[in-house]
C-alpha cells in the first residue's frame, strides 16, 4: 500500500472512530488503526479511549494500542488495568483482562510489570499463566531481578 492509500485510510478510519453511531464500526476502525501499525495513531486513539463508553469499542481501542506497539500507549492501557483490578475479581472483565495483558506484552514496555504484577496472584490460571508470559516476553529476567529486590 503506497503512502498515499494509507493516508486515505488513515483519516477513513480515525473518522469513523469518532464519528460513526454504530459501535461495530467503531471497533472495525480501532482495529484497522491497529493493523495499520502507525504511531501516528497513538493519540488518536487515545484521545478516542477518553470518550469511547462502548466495552467492545474500548478493548479493540486497547488491542490496536498493543498492535501499533508505541510505549506511549502503556500508561493509559495499565489506567484499564487498575480500573478492573479495583473490581473484586468475580466482577473483572476478563476479556478486558486479556486484552490488556496482550497488548502490554506487544509494547514490551518495563513500566507495566510493576502494574501487572498483581495478576500473578490471581485465583483464574488462565489469567496468571499469561501474565507470566507476559512479565517472560518483557523482561526474561524478571524472577531474578524479582529476588535481588
Amino acid at each position: 500500500m503506497d503512502q498515499k492509500t494509507r493516508n486515505e485510510a488513515f483519516n477513513k478510519y480515525i473518522k469513523t472512530l469518532f464519528n460513526s453511531s454504530n459501535f461495530k464500526e467503531r471497533a472495525i476502525a480501532a482495529q484497522n488503526l491497529g493493523e495499520l501499525k502507525e504511531g501516528r495513531a497513538i493519540n488518536m486513539l487515545a484521545r478516542a479511549l477518553k470518550s469511547e463508553k462502548d466495552d467492545v469499542v474500548i478493548n479493540h481501542i486497547i488491542e490496536a494500542m498493543g498492535e501499533i506497539g508505541d510505549p506511549k500507549a502503556t500508561m493509559l492501557i495499565i489506567e484499564f488495568l487498575k480500573q478492573e483490578v479495583e473490581k473484586p475479581e468475580e466482577d473483572q472483565d476478563k476479556t478486558r483482562l486479556f486484552t490488556i495483558i496482550e497488548s502490554l506484552m506487544k509494547i514490551g514496555d518495563k513500566r507495566a510489570l510493576e502494574h501487572l504484577g498483581i495478576l500473578l496472584d490471581s485465583c483464574h490460571s488462565d489469567i496468571r499463566k499469561l501474565t507470566e508470559e507476559a512479565f517472560e516476553c518483557i523482561d526474561p529476567k524478571w524472577k531474578l531481578n524479582i529476588k535481588s529486590v
